[in-house]
């Protein structure tokens, strides 16, 4: 069996943010040295889902509202101007969520570190935190599509 500090998880993560972001939304993204803007720079929205099983944790996707609209958008294949209201926009940010969170769990599975994924919970708003505590591994990568950043940080444990 795979140690959850042998996984490549930014491999792991690169592919799953590519292949959703491709297959799903027909948008390329890359990686990017970018700071992720947390605070004070208007509202943002973070899906995330989490890992039960030999490994603990969840993923969290950042986006700030413009990005998940243009995703939104995408998704639906529809314009931006049509989304309307907050609800069409928190269940594609959950959808992401869940699809690169099923990505991951496919991947630990397959390191012989099976688990269980929970339904997408949406966090939204302009100055807020997320504090998380006890990961063995605490990573964070940010992707860009041509202005838009989003933010996805993965926190994992092993269960013995």
């Amino acid at each position: 069996m795979a140690s959850i500090d042998a996984l490549d998880l930014k491999k792991f993560v690169t592919n799953a943010v590519y292949g959703v972001f491709d297959t799903m939304l027909s948008m390329s993204v890359s990686t990017s040295d970018k700071e992720f803007p947390l605070n004070g720079e208007g509202r943002h929205i973070v899906g995330s889902v989490g890992f039960a099983g030999k490994v603990m944790g969840s993923v969290c996707v950042h986006l700030n509202e413009g990005f998940a609209r243009l995703i939104t958008a995408a998704m639906l294949g529809m314009e931006t101007d049509e989304i309307e209201g907050d609800e069409e926009v928190y269940d594609v940010v959950g959808e992401l969520s869940n699809m690169i969170g099923g990505d991951l769990k496919s991947r630990f599975s397959d390191a012989d570190l099976p688990c269980n994924l929970s339904i997408p919970s949406i966090t939204s708003g302009s100055d807020f935190t997320l504090e998380t505590k006890g990961w063995t591994r605490h990573e964070s990568f940010v992707f860009q599509n041509q202005e838009n950043l989003a933010l996805v940080e993965v926190f994992v444990r092993e269960e013995k």
